[in-house]
């Protein structure tokens, strides 16, 4: 396969999330990063570009620039990485769809509704993809859940606990110069959600994914715990799911202790599931009447959507990083596939576009909730 060559929107010096996607895209050897416009300055663009082995001449001074120049060029990017503040989501995607550009984003899509609902249209327009970067759903025993669920092992679905915990915000450290704090809690760069917006929404994409329903209702406590914070820390939220099914979720990053602490409990009428982000080779299920069984990555047991996403034998740890390798080696086989027109493999799959909108819609859910006294709030896409 010849790589495919991609470009990324931000992600240069001091930048935590773009080193994040760099490895990822580089893990299968399917992506060459080629172009960039790294940096809000053209100066530091160009910075980060010599760092990066980037050629000057495709460091840019800004995304409009870039996705053109790009698509003018013979050998020009196939895909774009954007890893930029939750607020230039939208506008740089939608410049580069507009230049028949296919897109990986990070989550949250976009900082408004009404642009998550843009997206799809221009991304139905353009023809090209759109992959969003919930990680989470590319780990081995995640696909393996999924799995379970769909095939009936649980039952039917009734419960449905998920909670993100940390505690890196627990003081007020974006007054300090802390880059990554102080964009996520400034309403101009991350929009309305806060805590909701930056890891509530993993853990609800994540509840999703597996259970295979949609979300209905919310009601929401949305907190800032933090003297003077204009965003949320800490997030309480109740849902209410399709076919009856009812979940809660609590994220934090007020909660002394935690570090990543992403768990996904789903409970059905014949067995329950539990995983946690920080253990992620570890799957216990629990059929009920039985002893519990602990299914781990690369072990007995599993089935074919785990065993594609594992790269080394059962024991050596995967996880993060393998995560975001595992949604962009997804992302290949798309690009691919679409530059020889052709389908890609059934197997293959990956956060959408669609998936962006309901994240976006959970957020503006939330917010509306909480600021009506929690009452039930539709999620509307």
């Amino acid at each position: 396969m010849n790589k495919i060559k991609y470009g990324m929107v931000g992600g240069g010096q001091g930048a935590f999330i773009g080193g994040v996607h760099r490895i990822a895209a580089r893990m299968d050897n399917h992506f060459e990063l080629v172009a960039g416009a790294f940096s809000s300055t053209a100066e530091k663009s160009k910075d980060s570009a010599e760092e990066l082995g980037v050629s000057p001449d495709r460091a840019y001074g800004d995304f409009t620039e870039m996705a053109k120049a790009e698509a003018a060029r013979e050998n020009g990017i196939e895909a774009v990485a954007i890893v930029t503040p939750n607020n230039m989501h939208f506008p740089v995607a939608k410049a580069f769809l507009e230049a028949g550009i296919h897109v990986i984003c990070d989550k949250p899509m976009t900082t408004s509704i009404e642009d998550a609902r843009e997206l799809v249209k221009l991304v139905e327009t353009s023809g090209r993809l759109f992959v969003l970067t919930h990680n989470y759903s590319g780990y081995p025993l995640i696909r393996h859940a999924k799995a379970m669920v769909s095939n009936g092992d649980l039952g039917k679905i009734q419960v449905i606990q998920a909670e993100y915990p940390q505690d890196w915000l627990t003081d007020a450290i974006e007054g300090t110069g802390q880059k990554q704090a102080a964009w996520r809690t400034d309403p101009a760069q991350s929009g309305i959600g806060g805590c909701v917006g930056d890891i509530g929404t993993h853990a609800f994409h994540l509840a999703g994914y597996v259970s295979g329903l949609k979300a209905e209702k919310v009601a929401a406590d949305l907190t800032s715990f933090v003297s003077g914070r204009d965003l949320d820390d800490n997030v309480h939220v109740m849902l209410r799911y399709e076919d009856g099914a009812k979940g809660m979720i609590w994220a934090s990053q007020v909660a002394p202790g935690n570090e990543n602490g992403l768990k996904l409990r789903i409970y059905g009428t014949k067995g329950g599931l539990s995983w946690e982000q920080e253990n992620p080779n570890r799957l216990v299920h629990t059929p009920f009447g039985k002893p519990p069984c602990i299914l781990t990555r690369g072990g007995p047991g599993l089935g074919p959507e785990a065993e594609r996403m594992s790269r080394v034998p059962p024991g050596h740890p995967e996880g993060y990083l393998e995560g975001f390798a595992n949604i962009y080696s997804e992302a290949a086989a798309a690009i691919v596939a679409f530059r020889n027109g052709q389908t890609p493999d059934k197997a293959v799959h990956f956060p959408t576009v669609n998936d962006g909108v309901e994240g976006v819609a959970f957020i503006v859910a939330c917010v509306q909730s909480s600021e009506a006294d929690s009452a039930w709030t539709e999620i509307e896409r």
